[in-house]
């Protein structure tokens, strides 16, 4: 899927005793001793390679130290996998989840491996980035996209996993004080910013099945085709919401060459490769292909810009307050000013 390294200092466990939970709970594994790798992207949960012989499986688990109530919940995310799966294949089937916390040091869930490319700031070596390519990535994006939006909740079983009622409001209200609880920097931008967002939250479409983390890197791609995909992973944030708040989540991270340098730098990622569509083009892309009415993107688009900054800013919090010794996350706080005043910016402008 990427390139694994060894499980970080601080982060071990005993694999003789995971190994032995694993036979425990899934049948017809081959002989030999588990191995344990670490997959070193991401910035939230912990996300482990399971190896015994020429079977693999896939460990996650919450990042270390304090964490926010009710966040990183692996129970809730086995649970969804193991319902959408049928409806939507590219989710994941797990295997099983444990809230018992000996054995690792936290509850966790064991899945399925899917085998493919994950795409974040280069692309494979021998993978020449044409504009071909590149805009056939950026379209299956979109339309992966799409697809997950026009699975029904409750066919899925999966209708009570959110309250769609009210869930702009309730996103603008809670992330404006997740980021003031978490604040560690004064940025004057942040009020003008906040009191916009809240005084424009625009009326939501019919709610859908929501990622809420959805982007290129959670998309595991096929290597002999880089348009097709093969799973969409990281469904810790899902429920069932407004679609058009999705699409501005993954416009958060998506980058064209012709953006500040700044901004480019806060989540470096494939799309600043010229050839991929603009947010424009993507937003166009899903209205044609979802039908939904997206005039009021400009509004979403900002708000993804803030939640963006309030995750970082979270996570920036732990590392300056020694909850986390990842040095990953020392710059986090020039990228949370940065998105901040990109945000603010375009509330100002009306730029996507």
């Amino acid at each position: 899927m990427s390139e694994t390294i060894g499980v970080r200092e601080g982060e071990g466990f005993d694999a003789r005793t995971v190994e032995g939970v694993l036979r425990e709970k899934i049948d017809g594994l081959p002989e030999g001793g588990l191995e344990v790798e670490q997959f070193p992207s991401g910035a939230s949960n912990l996300t482990y390679l399971l190896r015994i012989g020429d079977w693999e499986g896939v460990l996650r688990r919450p990042p270390m130290g304090p964490i926010p109530p009710k966040a990183h919940d692996m129970g809730r995310e086995s649970g969804i996998l193991s319902r959408l799966n049928a409806a939507y294949p590219l989710a994941p089937r797990p295997y099983f989840f444990t809230e018992d916390e000996e054995i690792i040091g936290a509850p966790f869930y064991v899945m399925e491996k899917r085998t493919g490319v994950v795409l974040d700031e280069s692309f494979p070596e021998g993978v020449e980035p044409e504009e071909g390519l590149c805009r056939g990535i950026s379209r299956t994006v979109a339309d992966t996209l799409v697809e997950l939006h026009a699975v029904d909740p409750w066919e899925a079983g999966l209708g009570d996993l959110g309250r769609p009622e009210g869930f702009l409001e309730r996103q603008t209200q809670g992330w404006i004080g997740r980021y003031d609880k978490a604040k560690t920097d004064e940025i004057e931008e942040v009020g003008p910013l906040t009191d916009w967002l809240a005084a424009n939250v625009p009326e939501s479409p019919a709610p859908t099945i929501i990622h809420n983390d959805y982007k290129l890197n959670n998309l595991v791609l096929n290597p002999q085709d880089l348009t097709e995909v093969r799973a969409l992973l990281d469904w810790e944030m899902a429920t069932v919401g407004d679609p058009l708040f999705d699409l501005a989540v993954s416009l958060s991270y998506w980058v064209e060459p012709g953006d500040p340098e700044d901004l480019k730098a806060v989540m470096p990622t494939v799309t600043a490769t010229p050839g991929f569509m603009t947010r424009r083009e993507i937003i166009d892309r899903y209205a044609e292909g979802s039908g939904r009415d997206l005039s009021e993107m400009h509004w979403y688009v900002v708000f993804g810009y803030f939640k963006l900054a309030g995750i970082l800013q979270q996570i920036f919090a732990r590392w300056k307050n020694g909850q986390t010794q990842d040095e990953r996350f020392a710059s986090f706080g020039d990228r949370v000013r940065t998105l901040v005043l990109h945000a603010e910016d375009l509330s100002r402008t009306g730029d996507v």
